[in-house]
């Protein structure tokens, strides 16, 4: 009888035993867990200042984030549930930058229709008072075509950031449930 209860108080001693040892096993883990969305966290920090301040920054970080979530993919559905959306791009965010995009670019576009209007204004003074002489009429035909110019690069690099924003909004994943 002794040697039972003896045997039995071994058990429960090696049982109690395991069940620490397993308790601080998951409680590493849990640690490892935390840690490793806390780095993610941090790395895609710099993301959403970067792209408040300019839309085209959403092309650079998004890519990265895709390949961090397939890579990570506990850790970005923690920080989903955690911000209640998807981290660090949704859909909202990435059509917020195509506004805000689509607003600078029409605020750019004001001031260089600005900007070139008086730079006409000022040489066509000059064509009116000197009877449109050679070199003034040569100076506003060199501003609208630096208009022209410049006008047409930027709406260039306007399209083609702002076909990539909504390629991407298109593709982002929207919040889960």
């Amino acid at each position: 009888m002794v040697l039972i209860l003896a045997a039995l108080i071994v058990a429960a001693a090696v049982a109690w035993g395991a069940l620490q040892i397993a308790a601080e096993m998951k409680s590493k883990r849990e640690d490892a867990s935390r840690a490793r969305v806390l780095e993610v966290l941090t790395v895609f920090a710099p993301a959403a200042s970067a792209t408040a301040e300019d839309p085209r920054a959403v092309l650079v970080w998004e890519p990265l984030a895709r390949t961090a979530r397939a890579l990570f993919p506990g850790e970005f559905d923690q920080l989903d549930r955690a911000a209640g959306t998807p981290f660090p791009f949704g859909r909202e965010r990435i059509e917020a930058a195509h506004a805000q995009w689509t607003a600078d670019w029409l605020a750019w576009e004001g001031a260089h229709d600005a900007e070139f209007k008086e730079k006409a204004a000022a040489v066509e003074a000059e064509l009116a008072a000197s009877n449109a002489s050679p070199s003034a009429r040569a100076r506003y035909e060199s501003i609208e075509r630096e208009k022209l110019d410049r006008y047409q690069r930027r709406y260039q690099e306007y399209v083609r950031v702002a076909k990539m924003l909504q390629s991407l909004a298109a593709e982002a994943r929207v919040p889960s449930a």
